[in-house]
């Protein structure tokens, strides 16, 4: 009989020193971020390479418009950013610094002006909308060295004091008498409740739109 046993069939195990060929999940998960993370690279690198420097120059410029109106007698013709108000207009690109920017917001009447002779605020008027309209502000009233008629009234009647507001006041109570909201003080009062004064000078003011509305 003999003694040798039989071969079998299963093959030996692995040892445990022997290092596996299978990846691991860590592995596996790496390699997928990192393979993952350079096709996005690559594809951001390559899509800003294929755009053109015009083309981006257009994308990032804010729209702009032409346009032609006339201050205080004089034709303007500008290109502006549509979202240019017309206080900015004034101030920074044609250097009429009296209308003042006070709240920004259209609150205080610090920046009132007249387009075509009516009263708004300058800071909430969009550019853009005023072709072929006429502007006057507080540097277009006198007539060279002689004061409009409220000028010379704010100057009697003292009606002012820090003077912040002033532009904005006269502005708007020459306003005020065009449009015939003179007929009492609580009128005038109320059709200039647009503008305030810090100062507290309202009764001058009034007085000094009832001068020049011819009620003494």
């Amino acid at each position: 009989m003999s003694t040798e046993l039989p071969q079998s069939s299963v093959p030996p195990p692995t040892g445990v020193d022997e290092p596996s060929s299978a990846p691991t999940r860590r592995t596996f998960i790496a390699t997928t971020t990192a393979v993952g993370g350079a096709v996005v690279a690559g594809g951001v690198m390559g899509g800003t390479l294929l755009v053109d420097d015009d083309e981006a120059a257009a994308a990032e410029a804010p729209p702009e418009s032409r346009v032609s109106l006339t201050v205080n007698g004089t034709r303007r013709t500008v290109t502006v950013d549509n979202r240019t108000s017309l206080l900015d207009l004034l101030r920074e690109q044609f250097g009429l610094t009296g209308s003042k920017k006070g709240c920004n917001a259209g609150a205080c009447g610090a920046c009132t002006v007249l387009v075509d002779g009516r009263r708004v605020n300058s800071c909430l008027t969009l550019v853009v909308r005023l072709e072929g309209a006429e502007v006057t502000t507080i540097e277009g009233l006198a007539d060279g060295d002689e004061l409009h008629p409220l000028q010379q009234a704010f100057v009697d009647e003292d009606a002012f004091q820090c003077g912040y507001c002033t532009p904005g006041q006269i502005m708007s109570g020459v306003g005020c008498i065009k449009e015939g909201h003179t007929g009492s003080p609580a009128e005038i009062r109320e059709w200039m409740s647009g503008n305030i004064c810090r100062c507290g000078c309202y009764v001058k003011i009034v007085r000094a739109v009832e001068q020049t509305a011819g009620r003494k």
